[in-house]
């Protein structure tokens, strides 16, 4: 028996989304998170005075004694609460709300310590996040209610329920304006 030789199928792989711009904001996106290490270590450039001068502000670390401690200090914070951000703005999840919690934790981390009047930064501040916990706890969980009673009207996974869930505005700014 003789077998003819198979034609080879070209497979055109589509690698690019083809949606460009979603190729320049992934790009940014990555970008953004792959400095970070840079960002955290900006406090080196920081002279170890009490008094640090530039050329666009004066700084004074009173409580710190040392600028490059408050501004070290400053980034162990900041670090965390801008991926927080980029999290948030990024995420396609049911869930995503619930970023606000660590970021108003982190925000006012910042503000205290910002405060030189402080004696000890993480302590007992937890009472000022109730009110952010009192709107996101419930709604998130409102949502997750939602999804499981679709679930049990209806013969949809929980993934093409959560893709009905996914709000996705077509720029940062669309994104911005879905909260305030």
């Amino acid at each position: 028996m003789h077998k003819q030789p198979q034609k080879s199928k070209k497979v055109k792989l589509n690698l690019l989304p083809e949606d460009k711009s979603s190729l320049v904001t992934g790009t940014v996106v990555a970008t953004l998170i792959a400095i970070t290490p840079y960002l955290f270590y900006l406090y080196e450039s920081v002279p170890d005075n009490l008094v640090w001068n530039t050329f666009l502000f004066t700084f004074t670390s009173n409580f710190y004694e040392s600028a490059q401690t408050a501004i070290w200090i400053l980034t162990g914070k900041l670090v965390p609460v801008y991926l927080l951000f980029i999290w948030f703005f990024t995420c396609r999840h049911w869930w995503y709300h619930v970023l606000l919690v660590p970021i108003a934790m982190y925000v006012f981390q910042i503000m205290n310590i910002l405060n030189d009047d402080l004696t000890y930064v993480d302590e007992l501040h937890m009472i000022y996040l109730i009110p952010v916990m009192a709107i996101v706890i419930p709604s998130i969980y409102l949502i997750r209610a939602r999804i499981f009673n679709k679930i049990n009207d209806a013969n949809k996974s929980l993934e093409e329920l959560e893709e009905e869930f996914k709000i996705s505005p077509k720029n940062f700014w669309g994104k911005l304006k879905e909260y305030f």
